[in-house]
């Protein structure tokens, strides 16, 4: 593929390591960053020492605080931002777009309320006018080891197979494979809600429950994000792929994930805005906790670890005691699960 100039809108942990990917691949890249001092200091230092310290960015990536000057020009914007603040710079940009683009998300949640995907987020605020076409890159990838060019696999999905394949080559090298699927709804939807399993996970661990606590709630947790996903309409494969059960592994087991610590400190008895306040960083599994509640109450899908989630999370649930109630909940058939899954498909 011939050098192109690429956007990336969201300059956190993940927008910088996608934009080393694309950089190492030859593409000049524009990195936009909400805050204007943390343009200023990317450009000036070539790091971005809040999110990735350590790591130095080539000269062919360029911050932006100016919207307009980022994606001008640009035929490919990848939006790595906050679920949260996907409608809010969308907004934005259609103030600034001139020509048709295709927009490759990067997020992984749901906006509870309206219980939208991102790409139908998407949809409903930039016009099929200037949408060429939108794809989903999502996958077991840890920001910090992307920049460290260690092997990370991802998967790329789109109503349109050319487009992925588009996007699949923008991005792919020996470190960084990528692999097709058009199934975009249950890509996003194993996206989001591995997030809510991984709090979970963390939880059980931060209470010193240890590995067969964990394997249980991953494994109960994957179930349900199949129920949930097959329900709405996605592929069942695909949540014993990359952006299903690798995702949730990834996300469950690394003190790299932002929603396992949040769900660790938890289970060691922190509240929830002391949490987030010392993070300092989004942690997805919050919002989308509230979202996967009420999709389990819209579509009549059993989800009880995201429901025991939800009580811990917005009505202050011990967490000991979301533990206890899980555990003594009446008996089922494990195949029950596999059974009711291919049935609706």
């Amino acid at each position: 593929m011939t050098n192109k100039t690429l956007t990336v809108l969201g300059a956190g942990s993940w927008g910088t390591a996608l934009s080393l990917v694309l950089a190492d691949n030859g593409h000049d890249v524009r990195l936009w960053s909400y805050h204007k001092e943390q343009a200023e200091k990317i450009n000036q230092t070539k790091m971005n020492e809040n999110y990735l310290p350590d790591i130095l960015l080539p000269e062919t990536i360029i911050a932006y605080h100016d919207l307009e000057e980022a994606i001008k020009n640009c035929e490919i914007i990848i939006v790595a931002v906050p679920t949260k603040a996907v409608r809010e710079v969308m907004k934005k940009l259609l103030n600034y777009i001139k020509n048709p683009v295709t927009i490759v998300h990067v997020c992984k949640g749901i906006e509870p309320g309206s219980l939208k995907r991102v790409s139908e987020i998407i949809k409903e605020e930039v016009p099929e006018y200037l949408l060429k076409d939108i794809v989903v890159l999502s996958g077991p990838s840890h920001a910090e080891e992307v920049s460290l060019r260690h092997p990370t696999t991802v998967a790329v999905a789109s109503e349109n197979l050319a487009a992925a394949e588009m996007v699949q080559e923008l991005f792919m090298n020996t470190n960084f494979r990528v692999y097709t699927n058009p199934d975009v709804i249950g890509v996003e939807i194993g996206g989001a809600l591995k997030n809510i399993i991984a709090l979970a996970a963390g939880i059980s661990d931060g209470l010193g429950y240890g590995d067969n606590a964990k394997a249980a709630l991953m494994t109960r947790g994957l179930a349900e994000i199949a129920r949930l996903g097959t329900k709405m309409g996605a592929n069942p494969l695909t949540f014993s792929g990359l952006t299903g059960i690798g995702d949730l592994i990834v996300t469950c087991t690394s003190v790299h994930s932002r929603n396992w610590r949040a769900g660790n400190a938890l289970g060691k008895g922190e509240s929830l805005q002391e949490i987030l306040h010392n993070m300092g960083q989004t942690v997805e599994g919050v919002r989308t906790t509230k979202a996967a509640y009420q999709l389990a109450e819209k579509y009549q899908v059993n989800m009880p670890i995201s429901i025991i989630l939800y009580k811990v999370l917005f009505e202050n649930l011990n967490p000991k005691a979301a533990v206890d109630e899980l555990m003594t909940r009446k008996k089922t058939h494990e195949m029950e699960d596999l059974v009711n899954i291919l049935q609706n498909e």
